[in-house]
């Protein structure tokens, strides 16, 4: 663009032809015709455009709001659906207890069944199963004649007898299912409609004992629609698969009760299968109208939701209405605007002729005030164009630098005032043959200053050229700092890990003929504390002056590196034997441990330092350093403050727990995919001392290695997380013993440990709502295991996890309290539902300085703050009396019961006398 402003200026200043009067006249007459012609078109089209496009946009509007409306009531239906199959299944699961109870009592006639089913404490158990289900009706009891033997709404019973009804002489026949859903029939209690559930009781042969049933009326049903947001006019109904209306919001008695099995409608809803929606008309009131349905899976009941088409297309008939002013509008402005356009045609073109001359000198302005120097010279090598830039780049007279000035002349007033050295002559041709092949070229002049210029040229179509000049100086400059920062660390100024990596190359080459070095990983012990007591700043400068040290001790011998962190790395070359090196460590721990003054902190420090040689411990880079890391590492395990020498079994022991984390992520994905593998959770029942009953279970991962056999916890859990994997694993095992925790009776808690790892990745209670979302366990019966070492540090933030858990009706239980870091301003910070003593103080109780004073200091703290105390690791009876007598809640431990697996603990918490099984 710069070039094509500058060659029309040139242009402009006299070089163009003269243009004839004819041909000017001519132009203009096509000016004021053809524009208009032109626009008077395209006005027209537009607004043809415009018409179409409003017609389109309408249709298509339309064919939304129809199938917004039908979404709406697909979400409302498949809401609605979810709810009552949950409801339903709950409801089941009630008759599902009340039969469990009758098989565990052992009542299998029909003699037993009216004798010990019509009692008054079976009454009261009926009752209780109902607490907190108010949305249903009474549970009823029927003995084979169709006498009504007990009730959970009243006693006595009243004189009932139903069977006359049609379900129960089928269930009596039993020629059809065990289970009779959401039969409707007029209650003969309330004189209402209601959703029968009645289930089949056989005794031990199979005989017909009696009917256990349910009864759900349609108000409970439409308190529930009443709760959702419906639209305008918006009905939803529930519906028997056999036509008949149970419910309806709003309410309608009229509708309720009504059947509508004959209406194509319904037909075609019950043909489409589980889900439908469309287009049908009311049966109810004959209005076109949108309809969706779903049948609920637990029950032979339809939900439908409508709308009408006249509320559904409401909202678009308004758009439309308003869309088609719009449009009408536009084509008004359009107009008007056609006509002003056409009026302003000809001031514009007389405008462009004033402006034209404006913008010539503006390009004057615009190329004097460009930041790069400008040349154009024509054919014969004549300056043509030069701004202001360049000649002060230059430091040359304008009076020489002009128009007209040939280059020869140019490059010799460049020589005379000391910003050119060399031929004169020599220079021009070189140039001249350069930029003769019409390719952009570019170089960079070093002028005597020091200043580095680079120049850009192209020779033009007429035989001219064009050049720019930017001082990069300075931009060369940051390059070079560039790169430097790219090689070596910007606080220290000692190599980078790239840097490092290449000249450790470079010295792996020159290996052979009996040449070693040796690698030095080196990294600063207890920095992190340092940086977190005293500060960044403080920190920055004990890393400057501990890189100081290692160069000042290194010297000429090797080089020095700072990988990142706290972590330096130095390379000793030319050594002969193991000696040489430890001299070397021994300069650095020397250096190292110097007092150092660090802006007023007098500091002291230390290192851990692993150390590779080459090419005893390899030839390979990537090798030698895994090799120097893991020695250092083992420096580090060692108590730090040492050094240490590669050896083979650290390689092995990182590959034993490399392969360990390989074969636990296998397992998991095993487990995960198909539901079952060599990951195993088992549970060890809470016993409470008091009563000796069971109240909860311990989740407790166990792994049977496919080749190695039983792993213990203790040797993979460490592994996990290291390795980040143990939330993946605590998820599943969360998952998976809420979701077996569900199907254990309602009073019987669920316990899970939690890793310190876990509660680090700010997931633990998004995994603990979805946990329990999915299996459908109350918060209450879950309850989390976690030990001191997720308080130790930083605190505030684990305090404000357990705080949110305990928001949702989670527990929380603190796991071998006593152990560690004990600190009573856990107690006192965060009030945990239960400690839990760890086994090491119960198995030291009963003999002479035993821990008895311990466990008593426990119960009392936990007693005075209203929590629970779990002993761990009850193995005796005398165990049991000593904790009883000191007040201790609960008990774990084999004398009670091992970590059973899922199947077995299923039929210990479903045997009548739980005790008995546990002894």
């Amino acid at each position: 663009m710069v070039w094509g402003h500058v060659t029309m200026h040139w242009r402009q200043q006299g070089f163009g032809g003269a243009r004839a009067p004819r041909a000017a006249s001519a132009r203009r007459r096509g000016f004021r015709l053809g524009p208009v012609r032109g626009l008077i078109l395209c006005g027209a089209l537009l607004i043809i455009a415009i018409a179409i496009g409003t017609g389109l946009v309408a249709l298509h509007f339309r064919d939304r709001a129809i199938e917004t409306s039908k979404r709406q009531l697909e979400n409302t239906v498949l809401l609605v659906s979810r709810h009552f199959d949950q409801q339903f299944d709950d409801l089941q699961g009630v008759q599902n207890d009340v039969v469990a109870y009758m098989r565990s009592a052992g009542i299998d006639s029909a003699e037993s069944y009216g004798s010990r089913m019509s009692g008054l404490e079976i009454h009261r158990m009926l009752r209780g199963k109902l607490s907190g289900q108010k949305y249903v009706g009474g549970l009823n009891l029927f003995d084979a004649d169709g006498r009504l033997i007990n009730s959970s709404e009243a006693w006595p019973v009243l004189a009932t007898n139903v069977a006359d009804r049609d379900y129960f002489r089928r269930l009596r026949a039993g020629d059809g299912p065990q289970m009779v859903s959401a039969e409707p029939l007029i209650s003969r209690v309330t004189g209402a409609w209601t959703a029968l559930f009645a289930r089949r009781l056989v005794g031990a042969k199979g005989e017909f004992i009696g009917v256990v049933s349910r009864g759900v009326e349609p108000v409970h049903f439409e308190s529930f629609f009443a709760s959702l947001a419906l639209g305008q006019d918006a009905i939803i109904a529930m519906t028997h698969r056999n036509g008949t209306v149970l419910a309806r919001y709003p309410r309608d008695e009229r509708v309720v009760g009504q059947n509508i099995a004959a209406s194509p409608a319904f037909q075609n809803i019950l043909a489409a299968g589980s889900a439908s929606s469309g287009r049908y008309i009311s049966p109810i009131n004959g209005e076109d109208q949108l309809t969706s349905a779903r049948m609920l899976d637990g029950a032979p009941v339809l939900i439908v939701a409508t709308t009408p088409m006249k509320v559904a297309l409401a909202d678009w008939q308004q758009q439309t209405r308003l869309q088609v002013i719009g449009a009408a509008l536009a084509a008004i402005v359009i107009f008007v605007t056609l006509l002003l356009i056409v009026r302003q045609l000809t001031r514009q073109h007389r405008a462009a002729q004033q402006a034209l001359a404006r913008k010539s000198q503006y390009l004057d302005t615009a190329i004097n005030s460009m930041t790069q120097g400008l040349l154009l010279f024509d054919a014969e090598a004549r300056l043509v164009v030069c701004n202001d830039r360049f000649i002060r780049m230059f430091g040359l007279s304008p009076d020489i630098v002009k128009p007209g000035c040939h280059f020869r002349d140019l490059i010799a007033h460049r020589k005379q005032v000391g910003s050119f050295i060399g031929d004169i002559d020599e220079y021009c041709r070189d140039f001249g043959e350069t930029a003769a092949d019409g390719q952009p070229h570019s170089k960079v002049l070093m002028l005597p200053d020091g200043r580095s210029i680079q120049l850009l040229y192209q020779r033009s179509a007429d035989g001219g050229w064009t050049s720019t000049v930017e001082d990069i100086t300075e931009r060369r400059h940051t390059e070079q700092r560039i790169s430097h920062l790219a090689h070596y660390d910007a606080l220290t100024d000692l190599p980078n890990r790239v840097m490092f990596r290449q000249q450790l190359e470079r010295e792996i080459a020159t290996l052979g003929d009996g040449a070693q070095f040796a690698i030095l990983y080196i990294d600063i012990d207890e920095f992190k504390g340092i940086n977190d007591s005293l500060g960044h700043a403080i920190g920055d400068e004990l890393l400057k002056v501990v890189a100081v040290r290692l160069r000042n001790c290194v010297g000429k011998s090797g080089f020095v590196a700072r990988l990142g962190g706290d972590e330096f790395a130095v390379v000793q070359t030319a050594i002969s034997s193991g000696a040489d090196v430890r001299a070397l460590v021994a300069q650095l721990y020397l250096a190292i441990r110097q007092p150092l003054n660090c802006l007023g902190h007098q500091l002291t420090t230390d290192a851990s330092i692993g150390i590779a040689l080459a090419p005893r411990d390899g030839t390979d880079l990537d090798q030698l350093l895994r090799h120097a890391d893991l020695a250092m590492y083992a420096a580090k395990a060692d108590g730090r403050r040492t050094f240490r020498f590669f050896a083979a079994a650290m390689d092995e022991s990182a590959q034993a727990r490399r392969l360990l984390d390989q074969d636990l992520r296998r397992a998991l994905a095993e487990v995960r995919r198909d539901g079952h593998g060599d990951l195993e959770i088992h549970y060890q029942p809470l016993v409470d001392i008091a009563s000796n009953a069971v109240t909860g279970c311990e989740a407790l991962l166990r792994w049977c290695h496919p080749e190695r056999g039983m792993i213990s916890p203790a040797e993979f859990i460490p592994v996990a997380e290291e390795t980040g994997l143990i939330n993946e694993l605590g998820d599943w095992v969360l998952r998976s013993a809420c979701l077996e925790a569900a199907a254990w009776p309602s009073h019987v808690k669920l316990a899970v440990n939690v890793s310190p790892v876990q509660f680090k990745s700010q997931t633990l209670v998004l995994q603990v709502v979805a946990a329990l979302g999915a299996s459908g366990l109350p918060a209450r019966r879950l309850e989390l295991e976690i030990t001191e070492a997720v308080l130790i540090h930083d605190d505030d933030a684990a305090l404000a996890t357990l705080h949110q858990l305990r928001d949702i009706g989670v527990g929380i239980a603190l796991d071998d309290f006593g152990t560690g870091y004990s600190s009573l301003s856990y107690l006192h910070r965060f009030p945990f539902d239960k400690i839990k003593i760890d086994r090491s103080f119960v198995a030291g109780m009963l003999g002479d300085g035993g821990s008895s004073s311990i466990v008593q200091a426990v119960v009392t703290i936990a007693a005075a703050r209203a929590m629970v105390t779990t002993a761990e690791g009850v193995e005796t009876a005398p165990q049991l009396d000593r904790l009883r007598t000191l007040g201790c809640t609960q008990m774990q431990g084999w004398l009670f019961s091992k970590a059973k697996s899922a199947a077995d603990i299923r039929e210990l918490l479903a045997a009548p006398d739980v005790s008995a099984a546990i002894a």
